[in-house]
């Protein structure tokens, strides 16, 4: 699960331009095209990114943010990278104080990519935990500087990122496309929902690649949007300024172009809950569109033109679920193979089953460590309602084993 939170990011986007330092990607050789291969984890994008021609890292690419940022400062300690100024950022309600700093004139290398004179928000430590809740080693999060030079043709199915120089793409014959409108550097669309009531909405959403959820739409932001009957009060989100909490139900329907999905997950956030100033300044939207929805099609987004190209995939078949076990787990260790379950949802059917937070998971299905990881747990433990899975977890040193079975609770 992630979502961001973070104050003053802005200042790392103006700090480049008052210093005179261009931002620029560009395809190295003069090619036209370059596919780089990609991970996905929870919904989300993967992509190598090596900083300063010398550190390979791992990046999430994600429209949702302007500038690119470091989740540790430990990488630029390495490289011995000057800070031109330090900020002491807080979360919302003024608690939960970080340190964050910007550097300039840095490079992101992509395969085939060449870039420089960037300048980057670097944190003092990974206070998003990334690595730990999608199991990999991620390092920082890539946006709008990407999205700006390039088509950006993800296909989630085959594990691929093309980018393609604007001015020599070709036409997405296959594709549906619509309309978005680029405002402060991010993506938005206007589409129908139907609620749970029957009310239908036309929607203003953030197209967010960097958020796993399927759905956001925030009851603040239109009289008309109500939290259903029957939800899941829970964690909606993680970013800086602590834990983000809200309700989880479903609505009828969205509209994607002519594409109609039925029973979308949605995350409603608490009021006063919800506040990601990475993606939100003063630009009015009811809510976003994350991973769960884009990763059931090939997506091509060409900011330049402001429209998006999109055609559905074998995942465009699949049900909508919420976490059908009731567990979130958090990878720990030096290799990210020690998974600890950190909550257990009342009246799911891990708690009904004795499972408990602090349990360490030994082995799921017969699977041992040596061939888990935190995705293929995540995945065996959310395969379809009505699924038997066996786990074994270490509880205080005592082996404890039992059997869940999938459900779905809204």
């Amino acid at each position: 699960m992630y979502r961001k939170i973070l104050i003053l990011v802005l200042f790392c986007f103006y700090t480049a331009v008052i210093c005179g330092q261009p931002l620029g990607f560009s395809l190295a050789n003069g090619r036209k095209k370059v596919q780089i291969p990609i991970e996905i984890y929870s919904n989300l994008i993967v992509v190598p990114v090596v900083l300063n021609n010398s550190l390979p890292l791992k990046f999430i690419l994600d429209t949702g943010v302007r500038t690119t940022i470091l989740t540790q400062k430990a990488f630029t300690d390495i490289l011995n990278l000057q800070y031109s100024r330090k900020y002491t950022i807080s979360g919302a309600g003024g608690v939960n104080l970080i340190d964050a700093y910007i550097t300039n004139n840095v490079s992101l290398g992509l395969p085939g990519v060449e870039s420089h004179g960037h300048a980057m928000l670097v944190l003092e430590e990974d206070y998003l935990e990334l690595r730990n809740y999608l199991g990999t080693d991620v390092h920082g999060i890539l946006g709008y500087e990407l999205f700006s030079r390039f088509i950006v043709d993800v296909d989630y199915e085959k594990r691929m990122l093309t980018l393609i120089v604007p001015d020599k793409v070709r036409k997405y014959k296959k594709f549906k496309s619509i309309p978005i409108k680029i405002e402060d550097t991010k993506p938005y669309l206007i589409t129908t929902i139907i609620l749970e009531d029957g009310t239908t909405l036309s929607a203003k959403l953030l197209v967010d690649t960097g958020a796993s959820h399927a759905l956001m739409l925030d009851p603040s932001s239109d009289e008309r949007i109500h939290v259903p009957e029957l939800t899941l009060s829970s964690m909606i989100g993680r970013g800086l300024g602590g834990e983000i909490f809200g309700k989880i139900g479903r609505v009828k329907n969205m509209q994607l172009g002519e594409y109609s999905l039925n029973n979308v997950v949605t995350n409603f956030p608490d009021p006063n809950s919800y506040f990601d100033s990475l993606k939100v300044g003063k630009i009015f939207r009811n809510g976003s569109v994350g991973g769960e929805v884009l990763s059931r099609f090939h997506m091509v987004y060409n900011f330049p033109e402001e429209k998006i190209f999109f055609k559905k995939n074998a995942a465009y078949k699949k049900g909508f679920h919420h976490n059908l076990s009731g567990l979130t787990i958090k990878a720990k260790g030096s290799r990210l193979n020690i998974f600890e379950i950190t909550e257990v949802r009342e009246q799911s059917s891990s708690q009904k089953a004795g499972l408990q937070v602090g349990d360490i998971i030994e082995s799921v299905n017969g699977l041992t460590l040596q061939y888990l990881n935190l995705s293929l747990v995540n995945g065996l433990l959310n395969n379809r309602p009505g699924k038997k899975v066996k786990v074994e977890v270490n509880r205080n040193g005592v082996r404890f084993k039992t059997t869940l079975i999938l459900a779905d609770q809204i």
